[in-house]
């Protein structure tokens, strides 16, 4: 019954917790576009802002983590790792979401929208596209554009500048949202992945990781997991004066400050790091892209239960679980794969003899091991997809 340790917190390599928590996030977002009013309570629509925070933090730690390994980081690894652990996937739904449009006569709509989909421009896309589901990719794989670029080679390993310069863009990105307005602003969506990323910035840090330490300790840790739940339920009763920019940012706030409670060793995190938990969360981002093709096929399997209800939401559930397993199987892990693979001769050191960071002597810090393991963009729960 103690808190974390820094030294802890450096050698985990797995956070199973956290794919704990992609699977709740999963389902919730599932609840909300097929569960009827039947789970509103249960606010689902905000979920994704989950997938955002986690995102921040689990890269970023990552791009930390290489970092002080390598004394770098390779932006061309990064790319190529990033690449090919979103866009095959993503390609291959949206080209089954256009096959069963056209099958349906109703492809006009998914080409129309087609160069929004291939430029991740989705967040533009109007309210009645089709896939429009996938915006959060375009959110994310342009964010992850610019941040390790500006994180990671504009700024120097210094945690002070690191940290500014993540507050300061935070500051920037919560003064561009529009004061009112009748829809959510794209800033908000930001802010989220860069509460994940200052997490991972304070943490990556000992003195940064001291502050945050408490969080770890696992009474302390429960009542911040069971904190959340009750924000998640309370999310639904949010003054409607106050705005859902607001909301967003407050709620991305919560969430930022459950991860360290989700590392630590409470009852609670260990619930969500079940294996049936993680089998779910290694899934939810092929889950998430055929949540609407798994609805129409529970829909087709199920008419007499209309298209909302908990019947088509556990339906759909199942049947995209069994969908994304497919994917993730076939698709997911083998292109990962390839992108490992890519990514491990753009990092290769240009001097085959020069192991270590530039600038280092012989007595200045380890040694970079050779040849470079290179870092995959989530931290997995299972041995075998690092």
């Amino acid at each position: 019954m103690r808190p974390l340790d820094y030294d802890e917190f450096q050698a985990l390599r797995r956070f199973p917790a956290l794919d704990g928590l992609r699977a709740v996030a999963a389902v919730m977002v599932f609840a909300f576009h097929f569960g009827g009013q039947s789970w509103a309570w249960l606010t689902g629509w905000i979920g994704v802002h989950l997938f955002f925070v986690l995102s921040g933090f689990l890269i970023t730690t990552l791009l930390l983590r290489e970092e002080h390994r390598y004394g770098r980081v390779s932006l061309r690894a990064f790319y190529l790792r990033r690449f090919f652990r979103i866009m095959p996937v993503y390609l291959l739904v949206l080209f089954l979401t256009w096959a069963l449009a056209r099958l349906s006569g109703t492809a006009d709509a998914v080409e129309r929208s087609m160069a929004y989909y291939l430029l991740l421009l989705n967040d533009f896309l109007p309210a009645d596209a089709p896939y429009l589901h996938s915006w959060t990719i375009g959110i994310e794989q342009k964010f992850y554009l610019f941040w390790p670029a500006i994180a990671f080679v504009l700024v120097t390993a210094v945690f002070r500048r690191r940290l500014a310069v993540t507050l300061g863009l935070l500051v920037l990105l919560i003064a561009l949202i529009p004061p009112d307005i009748a829809w959510l602003s794209w800033p908000i969506h930001y802010v989220a992945i860069l509460l994940g990323c200052l997490v991972a910035v304070i943490m990556h840090h000992p003195r940064g990781f001291s502050l945050l330490r408490p969080l770890t300790h696992p009474l302390t840790a429960s009542a911040v997991i069971i904190a959340f739940g009750a924000v998640q339920v309370a999310v639904r009763y949010w003054p409607a004066r106050l705005g859902q920019e607001a909301l967003i940012g407050s709620y991305a706030a919560a969430a930022a400050l459950l991860l360290p409670a989700l590392l630590s060793r409470s009852l609670l995190a260990r619930a969500l790091a079940l294996r049936p938990l993680v089998f779910v969360g290694e899934r939810s981002y092929s889950m998430y892209l055929v949540q609407s093709i798994a609805a129409r096929v529970a829909i087709g399997l199920l008419p007499t239960k209309g298209h909302h209800g908990t019947v088509i939401f556990v339906g759909a559930v199942v049947v995209g679980l069994v969908l994304a397993d497919v994917l993730y199987r076939w698709v997911e892990l083998p292109m990962i794969g390839v992108g490992r693979r890519l990514a491990a001769r753009a990092a290769r050191p240009t001097s085959p003899g020069d192991t270590r960071p530039a600038g280092t002597d012989d007595d200045d810090g380890p040694r970079i091991p050779r040849p470079r393991e290179v870092l995959a963009d989530t931290v997995p729960a299972t041995s075998g997809h690092a």
